[in-house]
């Protein structure tokens, strides 16, 4: 007896999309995706989080997760977001943690990762300078009036009205 195809509402098809959620399991999403695009609904987000939409609407209010906005003012969640929203659950119930202590700590999780990316910057900056001024060579000669002044390598020191004709002489190691 031959088979008749299927409708696509089969719990097979359903399970086989991605972002589906098959009994515990989380969902994967495709490779490559971006986790800060803006893509999920709210009822979606919230079956991806595994919690209500109210919920996602009252953290929404306590500022501890922002969805971008659509022109009529729906929310719309990205992967970043949900995988906040799974953060705020468990500290919430596996530790415990208040929703203002969870703020708290959300916010002096962004603080750190401000200051990481600022240190990177400043890495950065500071290798440039280093390969700039010769591989972090530092050339000294002694100015018109015997003062000891850094200079560029090859430049000389600036000249100065005063004339001296004295010559200072250094000699390393005596």
């Amino acid at each position: 007896m031959p088979s008749t195809p299927r409708s696509g509402n089969s719990a097979r098809s359903r399970s086989a999309r991605p972002g589906d959620v098959d009994g515990d399991q989380q969902p994967q999403l495709p490779q490559p995706f971006d986790r800060d695009a803006p893509v999920f609904v709210i009822s979606v987000a919230a079956q991806l989080a595994g919690m209500h939409a109210q919920t996602l609407r009252q953290y929404d209010r306590l500022g501890l997760v922002s969805p971008s906005r659509t022109r009529g003012g729906g929310r719309r969640y990205s992967a970043r977001d949900v995988a906040r929203l799974r953060e705020v659950q468990r500290l919430s119930q596996d530790e415990g943690i208040s929703l203002a202590g969870i703020q708290r700590i959300l916010d002096l999780q962004n603080q750190v990762s401000a200051l990481q990316s600022r240190v990177g910057e400043l890495t950065v900056e500071l290798e440039r300078t280093r390969a700039a001024l010769g591989a972090g060579a530092r050339v000294f000669a002694a100015g018109r009036t015997g003062d000891v002044v850094a200079v560029r390598a090859g430049q000389r020191p600036s000249r100065s009205t005063s004339r001296s004709q004295s010559l200072v002489i250094w000699r390393p190691g005596s």
